[in-house]
């Protein structure tokens, strides 16, 4: 469990960080658990560990970082039956929503819509229980990604208004306007779009530089970049989209080629194949789209949204070319397997 959850291999050595705060190893938080024995230390390891779990997102194997999340999630509600205080039983209910909306994100990664909408269900009622704005934020901002996977673009722009209305001065506020600038690209509606843009640069541009940019509940320069570059594909400003989808590669790689963030990368890849079968080179549109279905982490909703925009340009221009029949028949494979 202790390597599933602090991976050594080109990552911030997570159990070390937790004995320097705490002095205590994963094992002795759970013995100290299962005592009943919470303390101070105790619940700063748990943080610890939460956050370790969330920066871990991008790249952990979406069945294993499901497994552990929920493993934690159990142990650390399972607090809330011990006798507390009134701060800790807060701080118990906080982590508690931050290993939640972990899980849901990962259960929707997998497919498992019902599982992750009562997964974020369950993370807003712990967010107003212990009246953490942040937390609800983000549970809305799931919310509309949810609406956005799917369709409904109207969807993501209530729960976006909604996210913001309870978290107007935390990082998420950032993710909600570029949630809501996709819905109205998708709207075809360039005003609007941009309106939402430069609301999200502007509170981008307010918040401190954060601590720990691996963390999937941070927004980065880089993040919102990858929004952008989303927006300005469907938008057709293919100039624009390109720059960003080579940035967002650019900034989500290590200096060894380790890629960071596959996911964004995946749908960077695809932006640039949607430009290059526009531009028609059908050989490199493919390439690129066939490179994205291959990223070992994968969010199936998200992937399959932006190849099916590759794939209607292909199925459109080039169905009777080897290679985008190739690609189409690859896509349809996965479609069908989800």
């Amino acid at each position: 469990m202790t390597h599933a959850l602090f991976p050594a291999a080109g990552r911030r050595d997570g159990n070390a960080e937790i004995v320097a705060v705490s002095g205590m190893e994963t094992l002795d938080i759970i013995s100290r658990l299962q005592s009943s024995d919470v303390d101070n230390s105790t619940l700063e390891a748990l943080r610890i560990t939460t956050d370790r779990l969330c920066s871990e997102y991008p790249y952990l194997p979406s069945g294993q970082l499901v497994t552990e999340g929920r493993q934690w999630l159990k142990r650390v509600a399972g607090l809330q039956g011990q006798r507390l205080t009134l701060a800790q039983h807060k701080e118990v209910l906080t982590l508690s929503g931050w290993l939640a909306l972990l899980v849901e994100c990962v259960e929707y990664d997998m497919g498992d819509r019902p599982a992750a909408e009562s997964t974020r269900r369950a993370a807003l009622s712990l967010a107003n229980e212990s009246e953490n704005g942040e937390i609800a934020g983000w549970a809305h901002e799931m919310r509309a990604w949810f609406c956005l996977t799917t369709g409904d673009y109207r969807g993501i722009i209530a729960a976006s208004q909604a996210g913001t209305d309870v978290a107007p001065h935390h990082g998420v506020a950032i993710q909600l306007a570029a949630q809501e600038a996709k819905a109205w690209a998708r709207l075809k509606d360039r005003r609007q779009t941009e309106v939402a843009l430069d609301r999200g640069r502007k509170l981008l541009e307010g918040m401190p530089y954060p601590e720990n940019l691996d963390n999937h509940f941070v927004v980065d320069p880089a993040k919102f970049d990858y929004y952008a570059m989303d927006c300005y594909r469907l938008l057709g400003e293919d100039r624009i989209a390109e720059t960003l989808a080579q940035e967002v590669i650019r900034a989500s790689t290590d200096f060894d080629g380790t890629e960071r963030a596959p996911m964004r990368m995946a749908e960077a890849r695809l932006t640039l194949g949607v430009v290059a079968a526009r531009q028609g080179d059908v050989e490199q549109a493919v390439n690129y789209g066939e490179l994205a279905l291959t990223a070992e982490r994968q969010s199936l909703p998200s992937l399959l949204m932006v190849s099916r925009e590759l794939a209607a340009i292909v199925h459109r221009d080039y169905a009777d070319e080897a290679a985008g029949r190739e690609y189409l028949d690859h896509l349809n494979t996965l479609t069908r397997a989800t």
